[in-house]
């Protein structure tokens, strides 16, 4: 059973997809079930891939990790999403890009998450 807001990743082929509707099935790619990917909150290293929401003028500035996420060639955070009551707003990222996304929204955040290209999914809480 899936459900939303639920994101999975194909092992084969390195696809993702997110669940917009819950429902019964499985979610198949290439052939093979999809491993859905737990939100890791908890970094005890160095705290770089936890994301932290800031109130910022008219929205929210989201950044990854207290200590700067590494944003290299093989190493970078591929998205960074700001969950509200009603709407989820997201941010694609590329090499060498500061690992920060501004959300302009009047809805108070529910949750931040981020997609970490070796290290997977990280959310706030």
């Amino acid at each position: 059973m899936t459900h939303i807001h639920e994101i999975y990743k194909c092992g084969v082929c390195g696809n993702i997809t997110g669940v917009m509707h819950s429902g019964n099935g499985k979610l198949v790619c290439c052939g093979k079930e999809m491993e859905l990917l737990s939100e890791q909150t908890a970094d005890k290293t160095t705290e770089k891939h936890v994301p932290i929401i800031e109130r910022s003028g008219k929205g929210y500035l989201v950044t990854v990790g207290s200590t700067p996420h590494p944003m290299e060639e093989n190493h970078y955070i591929e998205w960074i999403e700001l969950q509200t009551k009603d709407c989820i707003h997201r941010a694609y990222l590329k090499q060498g890009m500061a690992p920060t996304a501004y959300f302009e929204t009047d809805e108070e955040p529910v949750k931040a998450r981020e997609y970490c290209n070796i290290h997977l999914l990280w959310a706030d809480r």
